[in-house]
């Protein structure tokens, strides 16, 4: 805000007689509103972890560091806390489900990646790519005519 030069001494001596900076935050705050200031943003308060931590940062913390935070499963959409998340995961994404596509059973986490390779491992075992086993069955038809 530009201030003219003619009320720049009215200006600075009302900021210092109605204006004080926060010892916490360094907001400029009116000093009528200074104590309700500080005790919304900057009183202490006790997070559901047991971590006490300014109320204005309290948000912050509950939606991205709390341990106790709610986290879904990838695998199968269980809430959870965060801090029970990755014991779960390694459970939960170590299951098995059959495959429809192959009929065998898949581990959990590998099931994304399952439908690219899906049946490859079935061929490959046998030594036959699937254009040269479409060969051979037309060979052996021909073959017994």
């Amino acid at each position: 805000m530009d201030i003219p030069a003619v009320n720049f001494i009215i200006h600075e001596i009302h900021c210092s007689r109605n204006i004080e900076v926060c010892c916490y935050c360094s907001e400029s705050i009116p000093k009528s509103e200074m104590k309700n200031h500080i005790e919304s943003e900057h009183v202490q308060v006790t997070c559901k972890c047991r971590m006490k931590i300014e109320n204005s940062l309290l948000k912050d913390h509950e939606a991205s560091a709390c341990p106790l935070r709610p986290a879904l499963c990838r695998y199968c959409d269980i809430q959870l806390t965060f801090k029970e998340l990755l014991d779960h995961e390694v459970y939960c994404g170590a299951r098995t489900e059959l495959c429809g596509g192959c009929g065998r059973n898949i581990v959990v986490k590998d099931l994304q990646e399952h439908p690219r390779v899906c049946g490859q491992e079935v061929k490959q075992a046998r030594g036959i790519t699937p254009c040269l086993a479409i060969t051979e069955t037309i060979s052996t038809a021909s073959a017994l005519s």
